[in-house]
């Protein structure tokens, strides 16, 4: 019987999804049914459906990728964080160059709660 996955292993194989273009797919396996996701302090979207509708929508307008990887990312007991190096151009946002860290707990192999941190020009709740 294999032993279960660390929730470095799980992080890291969200990430290598992530930066394959299949995102949707990574949601659809990683997420918990309840997860809830936000940025910075902004008030998160709660529940896997409206999560993925979110981040479809996100990514239909993003025109160019120079960069969307991952520089290092670790992971405790319930918690994984990456740190990504974004670099890109969407539709409604413009020109996008930034470090974002991603930070995820962990609930029965799942992630139940993610928020991204971020400064500067990306703060998308101001479009």
């Amino acid at each position: 019987m294999a032993q279960p996955k660390t929730l470095l292993e799980l992080d890291t194989e969200l990430n290598a999804m992530i930066m394959a273009g299949e995102s949707m797919t990574a949601l659809d396996k990683f997420y918990h049914d309840d997860a809830s996701m936000g940025e910075n302090d902004q008030p998160p979207t709660v529940g896997k459906a409206a999560n993925i509708a979110r981040e479809k929508e996100f990514f239909a307008g993003v025109e160019k990728v120079r960069d969307f990887s991952v520089t290092t990312n670790g992971a405790g007991d319930i918690c994984s964080f990456s740190q990504w190096n974004m670099d890109f151009d969407h539709k409604v946002y413009g020109s996008q160059c930034f470090t974002q860290v991603s930070m995820r707990t962990w609930k029965d192999g799942k992630i139940i709660k993610e928020i991204f941190y971020y400064g500067g020009k990306s703060d998308f709740s101001q479009a």
